[in-house]
């Protein structure tokens, strides 16, 4: 069956509509009546088809008594472009705001990351988390522990269900993050998940020079009923790209890498020769 286009942006706002339509404890069908709506016409919204105006979610959220910060994200989800991709900014300038990401991995079924300068987010250790975090010039030092707690969170996707590769660059293994002792635990950690059956790391050697991944680390999430997503994390804002050239694009340095990576067991091999 072929997978159907269901944009980053569009699930984001479904999922809004629908937590916004559950909280009041009301069925679909009720707050259709109550607007004078055909009960597919909430449906569809909750799905993230759109199908009404501005003035009419409006009304929505209102009846669901949406506060008023959720109700203007819902909004400007909802003005959108929902063909070419989805730039979410943090306002603030901290990298916290993980929410659209932490959904969209898992619904994934699988996750492939490029990861140049640090060990990849999922595979952190919370203590490096920190370490990495404090780092941030905008990071207020009573954000970092909630931030951290968000971050390692994400770990709980961790399933045979789900496939991961993680293909990553030499640097960031050797790159110091913290204590001695602290690296030395991370990279043991990356050790342990390395054996489990459903998840791959391969390091990307310094000793080829350049490599294909020189533009910058990203994700790719690979979904069963929807097209598949890239993720780029920047200062202060967050891209989803789902145009196919994109796609198709990253693909190819994914595959470029792939070839240019040590085999899992060569992996651990450098990995362990860090350790000692």
């Amino acid at each position: 069956m072929p997978k159907r286009f269901s944009s980053v942006v569009g699930r984001s706002f479904g999922d809004g509509v629908r937590d916004a339509i559950q909280s009041t404890g009301m069925t679909q069908r009720r707050i259709a009546e109550l607007l004078d709506w055909e009960e597919a016409k909430v449906s569809d919204l909750v799905k993230g088809k759109g199908g009404v105006t501005e003035v009419e979610l409006a009304m929505l959220l209102g009846l669901c008594r949406v506060e008023a910060d959720e109700a203007r994200r819902l909004l400007a989800l909802f003005r959108e472009t929902r063909e070419k991709g989805y730039l979410e900014f943090n306002e603030d300038g901290v990298p916290n705001q993980l929410s659209t990401l932490i959904d969209q991995e898992r619904l994934a079924n699988k996750i492939s990351v490029w990861a140049m300068d640090l060990i990849p987010g999922l595979l952190q250790l919370p203590q490096y988390s920190a370490e990495v975090v404090r780092a941030v010039p905008k990071v207020q030092p009573e954000q970092v522990a909630e931030i951290v707690a968000v971050k390692a969170g994400r770990r709980a996707i961790f399933h045979p269900s789900r496939e991961f590769v993680f293909l990553i660059h030499e640097q960031a293994l050797r790159l110091r993050v913290g204590s001695a002792q602290l690296m030395a635990e991370q990279l043991s950690e990356l050790l342990l998940m390395s054996i489990r059956p459903y998840v791959s790391v391969r390091i990307v050697p310094l000793s080829i020079g350049t490599h294909a991944g020189l533009a910058g680390s990203f994700t790719k999430l690979a979904y069963e009923k929807f097209e598949p997503v890239v993720y780029l994390e920047s200062h202060n804002s967050n891209l989803f790209l789902e145009d196919k050239n994109s796609i198709t694009a990253y693909d190819e340095v994914l595959k470029a890498l792939t070839a240019q990576a040590l085999d899992g067991e060569q992996s651990r091999e450098l990995i362990t020769s860090l350790l000692a």
